[in-house]
């Protein structure tokens, strides 16, 4: 082996290894708004689905991402019901909040895990003040998963804010039952 075929090779060893995962896997959330306000509760009112490979749970709450070490993630929320009203306004839009790992190592699924799994890529694109009631829009919270995370399972609350018809305020929901990621080594 060259001595310049020795130093790229060093060179790409150096380099992060999730820098190599470029295919973004997508996470849909469809909420069924009407039930998730009348119970004040995301059960039975959320399903989810991903196109990952080998992920279980699709349709379900209870729905388990399989991803890769440096790989980003886009969780996509939207209304169940997205019909045009008559007079041209969408319904109310749901939002991810919040996403929070949580610390399954020691059996309590309701604390949050001490170190970081992913790093939240902010928001592109148009700015919430500009939106305007005639365009839908689809909100999403996006990370990427740190090359640094150990190969295992991840199971993440979601914090979900509901727009309510007619009312001021916002309900501010969590995930009952917890999806999860299942992060694979690069």
């Amino acid at each position: 082996m060259s001595t310049s075929t020795r130093t790229r090779s060093s060179e790409v060893e150096k380099q992060n290894p999730g820098q190599l995962n470029s295919v973004q896997l997508n996470v849909v959330t469809l909420v069924n708004m009407g039930r998730a306000a009348a119970t004040g509760s995301l059960k039975d009112s959320m399903y989810m689905m991903d196109n990952s490979v080998g992920g279980t749970g699709q349709g379900t709450h209870r729905l388990e991402t399989v991803c890769k070490q440096g790989q980003v993630l886009n969780w996509i929320i939207r209304p169940i019901d997205m019909e045009k009203r008559p007079d041209g306004t969408w319904p109310p839009m749901p939002k991810i909040s919040s996403l929070v790992f949580l610390d399954t190592e020691r059996g309590d699924e309701e604390d949050v895990i001490e170190r970081k799994i992913c790093t939240e890529l902010k928001i592109y694109g148009m700015p919430d003040r500009m939106r305007d009631p005639f365009t839908p829009v689809y909100y999403y919270w996006a990370g990427t998963i740190l090359s640094t995370t150990r190969p295992g399972v991840y199971r993440y609350r979601l914090v979900v804010e509901l727009e309510q018809d007619g009312k001021k305020e916002k309900l501010y929901l969590n995930t009952v039952e917890h999806p999860s990621i299942r992060v694979l080594a690069v």
